[in-house]
């Protein structure tokens, strides 16, 4: 495959999502980039997915470093964040997290590996099902993992639940970022109902993130289409579908964020992205 064709075919598995996560949405930018280095190929890719500020800020340095430096770069930040994130995970708790974040997932089979006994819940993440990639990664690993389809998330984070549901208590929420700004984390649609109720239930939510993921511009959510969530044609009925596939997660609901920098208050990270 020559490079053009390879360039367009990066661009189309980002674009249906077909690649996916923040990290590996950047890479594959970053990769592409590099096999035609131009302003246009550059624009291009920045616009294939509007919500990933670290793809646009590893472009930014695509012409001061090789891929493979990008990568090492990034290895090195995972193992910071695996360090960090292992200590808030104790022994024998259940660990709730929604949707796919390969850095979350690398954090908890990291955690699991240094011997931490815990249980993850998770949601199926309708309508592209991110959350059975997260369950079989992270099975795979060893993690015994309860899968919630997206409606249940109150059941699963609920400490005064039936008892019948038979799911045990919720000890912390762990969730990734496409992007980290001044007002909160932009991530999968749900972050935001998640994080309201875990905090009514004085359950607390981190989130883990490469700091790359940060951005001082305005973040446009992105709106993915109407047959994601209903592939059929309706001749007689007129059905309007929103399929939007971010929100906002309010920096006032979130406990903490978890960085290579640390463990820090949401506030307190900002402090250190402006020094």
């Amino acid at each position: 495959m020559d490079k053009q064709k390879k360039f367009n075919q990066i661009c189309k598995d980002i674009k249906l999502v077909e690649i996916q996560g923040a990290e590996n949405i950047a890479k594959a930018a970053f990769y592409a980039y590099k096999l035609i280095p131009t302003e246009k190929s550059k624009k291009r890719l920045i616009s294939l997915r509007s919500t990933e500020p670290m793809l646009q800020n590893v472009l930014t340095l695509a012409d001061k470093m090789s891929y493979n430096e990008l990568l090492a770069i990034l290895k090195k930040n995972q193992e910071l964040i695996n360090q960090n994130a292992f200590k808030l995970i104790k022994n024998n708790s259940i660990v709730f997290t929604h949707c796919h974040s390969s850095t979350v997932i690398k954090s908890l089979i990291y955690s699991k590996n240094k011997g931490k006994h815990f249980e993850v819940y998770n949601t199926e993440t309708r309508p592209l099902f991110q959350g059975r990639k997260t369950a079989k990664e992270l099975e795979k690993a060893g993690i015994k993992v309860t899968m919630f389809v997206d409606s249940a998330v109150q059941i699963a984070l609920t400490k005064d639940q039936d008892k019948e549901e038979k799911t045990k208590l919720v000890s912390l929420v762990l969730i990734g970022s496409d992007a980290i700004t001044k007002k909160g984390v932009i991530n999968k649609v749900g972050s935001g109902m998640i994080t309201k109720i875990a905090k009514l239930n004085k359950i607390p939510v981190y989130i883990i993130s490469d700091s790359l993921k940060f951005t001082n511009k305005p973040v446009k959510m992105e709106q993915r289409f109407s047959k994601e969530v209903w592939n059929i044609i309706l001749k007689k009925i007129k059905i309007r579908i929103k399929d939007p596939a971010f929100e906002l997660v309010r920096k006032e609901d979130i406990t903490g964020i978890i960085t290579e920098f640390g463990v820090l208050s949401y506030n307190n990270f900002l402090k250190k992205m402006k020094s």
